[in-house]
């Protein structure tokens, strides 16, 4: 059968009347700027009112019902930790500690901004607000070594990218909640992927600057008494990051329960440790998580809805079917996949394209003998390069007003940033070890 074939069955189909429909409606509001959950509310109620004749109580309770579910609880937890982490100090011993390890490299600052992001991404679960940190605490030094402020900006961005991939990043929490996969499975498949990306965009600032001959940031190596005293410092954000991630790779806890365990720990760092927290702080911090924690349950209530439209409708098959018919090649299914979602990623917000493929994208998946954990990692790589990409990239605008540059300027400092983010992101593709070697 040939594409055309396929194309024309599955536009005759019945179908036609029903999902297929509230999609483009979906994606129109989010063109026109709508939030997130309120363009998913739009398709859901137009498919109730207009294309079906389930009661609307039927509505009502499938939005309801999926926030019953006690893994839920770890997204609350993991935005307050991220929210306290901004008060306690945390972030300032990292740094220096970062400073520390990359010596007198060249390229040694940028370096590490990127190993802050990795660390500070283990415990802060949020892009953005790392990007926001990270725009006012290291670009101005930056500057200062002689970087250009599109290049700083640009290794702000990029190594910001990295907070998605490390647990617990919210992206990995949304997935696994939609497409019925375990949290911890992908906490831990994020663990190398998030290294990886690491070191790719360290190697890659190191050879820029080289090329550019930057100045290293330190005159010499660190010595044995500075770094004990920059350890000893740090051990407390350094025990943090160990906690989470070890407790829950040991099966000590689960996910959900690491992030209250998280949110006490640096209650008690930044209250009896570094003493910089304070009661004012942690009513600021709850304030903050829970209109955050609002918008994304929302996005969760609908994007259960849709799915259970989606299932009713066998949307699911009928992509799969049609994707099918045009390849049976599952390396080309990842090729076409992966331009899909970076043009995608580069005028809607990430977690839109995620709760809105996935539902439809699971029975392909599963056809093609892809593991759903493998590749929810190659969803949230591809959407976290949509944040950095033109008209709408989320980080790249929040770098670029933060830090005053324009956005040809960020773009043309970035580009041997992204080139290799793209490499990474075909090497996590096609060799899923990387994604599932400590799953097992």
């Amino acid at each position: 059968m040939t594409l055309w074939d396929s194309l024309a069955a599955a536009l005759t189909g019945s179908w036609l009347d029903n999902w297929l429909m509230i999609v483009p409606l979906m994606l129109i509001c989010l063109f026109l700027n709508m939030p997130v959950w309120l363009a998913m509310f739009a398709g859901i109620l137009t498919y109730f009112v207009c294309y079906s004749n389930v009661p609307l109580t039927v509505a009502v309770q499938r939005l309801i019902a999926t926030t019953q579910t006690p893994s839920l609880l770890a997204i609350p937890f993991f935005i307050l930790l991220g929210t306290l982490m901004s008060y306690t100090g945390i972030a300032s011993r990292i740094l220096n500690i970062a400073n520390v390890l990359v010596g007198r490299m060249r390229g040694g600052l940028g370096c590490a901004n990127i190993l802050v992001s990795t660390m500070m991404g283990g415990v802060s679960a949020s892009n953005l607000a790392d990007a926001a940190m990270l725009s006012r605490m290291m670009v101005p030094e930056m500057e200062q070594k002689g970087y250009s402020r599109g290049f700083a900006a640009a290794i702000t961005a990029c190594g910001s990218l990295i907070t998605p991939i490390i647990p617990p990043g919210i992206a990995l929490i949304l997935y696994g909640l939609v497409a019925d996969v375990s949290i911890g499975k992908m906490f831990m498949a994020g663990i190398l992927p998030g290294l990886l990306c690491a070191a790719v965009l360290m190697l890659t600032v190191w050879l820029v600057a080289r090329r550019q001959n930057f100045q290293p940031s330190r005159i010499s190596w660190p010595g044995g008494r500075e770094i004990a005293v920059s350890l000893a410092q740090a051990w407390p954000a350094l025990f943090l990051i160990v906690a989470v991630v070890g407790g829950i790779r040991a099966n000590i806890f689960t996910p959900t329960e690491a992030g209250a365990v998280a949110v006490l720990i640096v209650l008690i760092i930044g209250f009896g440790v570094y003493r910089e927290l304070r009661v004012r702080h942690v009513f600021q911090a709850l304030s903050e998580t829970a209109r955050a924690t609002a918008s994304v349950m929302l996005i969760i209530m609908a994007s259960a809805a849709l799915g259970w439209i989606f299932s009713l409708e066998r949307a699911g098959v009928t992509v799969a079917q049609f994707v099918t018919h045009l390849t049976e090649n599952k390396y080309l299914f990842l090729l076409a996949i992966n331009v899909l979602l970076l043009v995608l990623g580069m005028f809607l917000e990430g977690s839109a394209i995620l709760l809105i493929l996935v539902p439809l994208l699971k029975p392909v998946v599963a056809h093609y003998g892809i593991d759903p954990v493998h590749f929810g990692i190659i969803m949230i790589i591809n959407l976290s390069l949509g944040t950095i990409s033109p008209p709408v990239g989320t980080v790249m605008l929040l770098v670029c007003n933060t830090v005053q540059v324009s956005v040809g300027a960020f773009l043309r400092a970035a580009v041997p940033l992204i080139v290799a983010l793209l490499a990474l992101l075909m090497i996590i593709t096609y060799i899923p070890a990387f994604s599932l070697l400590l799953v097992g």
